[in-house]
């Protein structure tokens, strides 16, 4: 039942679905389970066993010819490649099509939305407007070097506000080991007993606010100004983040991260700020004791008043959605990345917003998003991003070509721009309204692209800055990433995933691969999700097991 835009099936003798051809024009096709030597698809032959999620080539081709998948070129063959061959490593090569300034392409089918017009979501509703999907308090370090100071302000919070239990069910487990060592009882049954007996919970002190969260991080000083300016933007978009009630931030003073920079930021970004904000700066105060003594008093005070606000009803065009990938397989592009893509355009079609991010992997698809940018002052923009960020990773040895991961290509992701056609589908089909650099702001409803690399952490920790307030983030293979304050959805990519990792993984989008959910099925069903998420109804899977990860980028060094 996969069923979109230029997907075609190819089935066997027996109509049972084994392969894909995803568009028209491609000269490979996908293979949805393990196929074997001799068998015939559509009068291809196999010359050889085609492992699950892995290409084979639908023509003869001689070194230097194109490979063709999504309707792109997404590499070159670097040898003779029979027909009916594998495709890989071993045979071809990235390569990807230039791109150039064209005519705008901005004309689209928008899905029927009529049931979701009048949908709403119980939101916290802040004073510049935007409304958050859930209530958090940070507490802040402008500069590394107050990382322990914030260490010392989690501990003395979160077990004590209720955020954290008074022991884990691991450190439970531990406890109970100790004391049937103690007594004697060493055989495997009594020493580890099952953790969920000695989960402690414990009460939350403030009903209203989600929590307190502890960015800590490596940069603030010893960097470029540049470095410095970017954190501060990026700290900035957190602290103004709909889903941020306040903010207690620790400075040491003498770091290039100043306290100005952070003003200047946080005003670039909402200019009538009205959140409670507490700047403490050490080498003002001087004592570490005095410091401590005051974060504390000010953090809590803050929290009296997050704690006075309550969701209240908002429409869907107040939900802003980062659209994510990670530890991606050779499904990514067929399944769980197309179906968050049509999730996309049905929240861009209720005047929602979406952020579609990881450069190095929309390598090859250039052409196609550029078109679709809604002038040409935003696609020439687009277009010098990618061409910049490019020549920097190829100055330091690695352009994008170097992107996948060796888990990528195991999988069947085997060139960047084979990786890049699939993790594009995220973004839908709707025109790009906004092309933003790193660490901007989005400022506009519908499809926005910003800047940043690949890697998961960094990306979504920079979408996150940018406004989003839910995460919806793709799996192949598995990953645990979350954020400190905002719900990071994981959508496998395979049931066989979905059922192995269950307890990260929050949506299962293996069912078009099975055949019994269509594309279009599946982002109604994600939508319908993400409802009950905003709401506070569902908590992620990342918010449950407390994935806080929280990864500036540093610009330039990062696929």
């Amino acid at each position: 039942m996969v069923n979109t835009q230029q997907i075609i099936l190819i089935k066997d003798y027996s109509m049972q679905t084994k392969v894909l051809k995803i568009h028209k024009d491609d000269n490979v096709a996908v293979a949805l389970t393990t196929l074997y030597k001799n068998e015939t698809y559509e009068d291809v032959t196999l010359q050889e066993n085609i492992p699950a999620k892995h290409k084979f080539a639908l023509a003869d081709f001689n070194e230097a010819d194109p490979i063709i998948m999504y309707g792109v070129l997404v590499g070159k063959a670097t040898k003779y490649i029979p027909l009916g061959g594998l495709i890989s490593t071993q045979n071809i090569q990235h390569a990807s099509n230039s791109y150039s300034l064209k005519e705008r392409h901005t004309d689209w089918h928008k899905p029927d939305v009529s049931k979701y017009r009048n949908k709403t979501f119980n939101g916290f509703h802040r004073a510049d407007g935007s409304v958050g999907t859930r209530n958090y308090w940070l507490v802040i370090p402008l500069v590394f070097c107050e990382n322990k100071n914030v260490e010392v302000l989690q501990e003395a919070f979160m077990k004590s506000l209720g955020y954290a239990p008074k022991e884990s069910p691991y450190q439970a487990m531990v406890h109970r080991m100790i004391h049937e060592y103690e007594i004697g009882n060493t055989g495997y049954e009594m020493m580890f007993a099952d953790e969920d007996e000695f989960e402690i919970k414990n009460k939350k002190v403030f009903a209203n606010v989600d929590g307190v969260k502890f960015l800590k991080h490596t940069l603030g000083c010893g960097g470029t100004r540049d470095d410095a300016r970017a954190l501060c933007g990026l700290l900035a978009g957190y602290i103004t983040h709909a889903n941020v009630a306040g903010a207690t931030v620790l400075s040491l003073g003498c770091q290039n991260a100043q306290i100005a920079i952070l003003k200047e930021e946080i005003e670039n970004r909402d200019a009538n700020f009205s959140k409670p904000l507490y700047l403490l700066e050490q080498q003002k105060i001087g004592n570490e004791n005095k410091l401590l003594s005051e974060a504390i008093k000010k953090t809590f005070i803050g929290l009296t008043e997050a704690n006075d606000l309550k969701r209240k009803p908002a429409p869907l065009s107040k939900l802003c959605i980062g659209l994510e990938c990670g530890g991606s397989d050779g499904f990514s592009g067929i399944s769980a990345n197309p179906a968050i893509g049509y999730t996309s355009d049905l929240l861009v079609a209720v005047g929602g917003s979406v952020v579609l991010s990881e450069f190095p992997e929309l390598c090859g698809v250039e052409q196609e998003l550029s078109d679709r940018c809604i002038d040409n002052a935003t696609a020439e923009k687009f277009m010098q991003l990618m061409t910049t960020y490019n020549k920097r990773a190829t100055e330091v040895g690695s352009g994008f070509y170097a992107n996948p991961s060796p888990g990528n290509i195991k999988d069947g992701l085997i060139t960047d721009a084979i990786k890049s056609a699939g993790a594009a589908k995220k973004g839908g089909t709707s025109p790009v309204a906004d092309v933003l650099d790193y660490p901007d702001k989005i400022k506009k409803s519908g499809l926005n692209l910003l800047c940043t690399p690949g890697s998961d952490v960094e990306s979504t920790t920079a979408e996150v800055g940018a406004g989003a307030n839910i995460v919806l983030f793709t799996t192949g293979l598995g990953t645990p990433t979350g954020n400190p304050v905002v719900p990071v959805l994981k959508l496998s990519t395979n049931t066989t995933l979905y059922n192995k990792m269950n307890d990260i993984i929050d949506i299962d989008t293996g069912t078009i691969i099975e055949g019994n959910e269509t594309i279009e099925q599946a982002g109604e069903r994600i939508l319908n999700y993400i409802i009950d998420v905003a709401n506070g109804d569902v908590l992620a899977k990342a918010e449950a097991t407390l994935h806080d990860d929280f990864i500036p980028w540093k610009r330039g060094i990062s696929l």
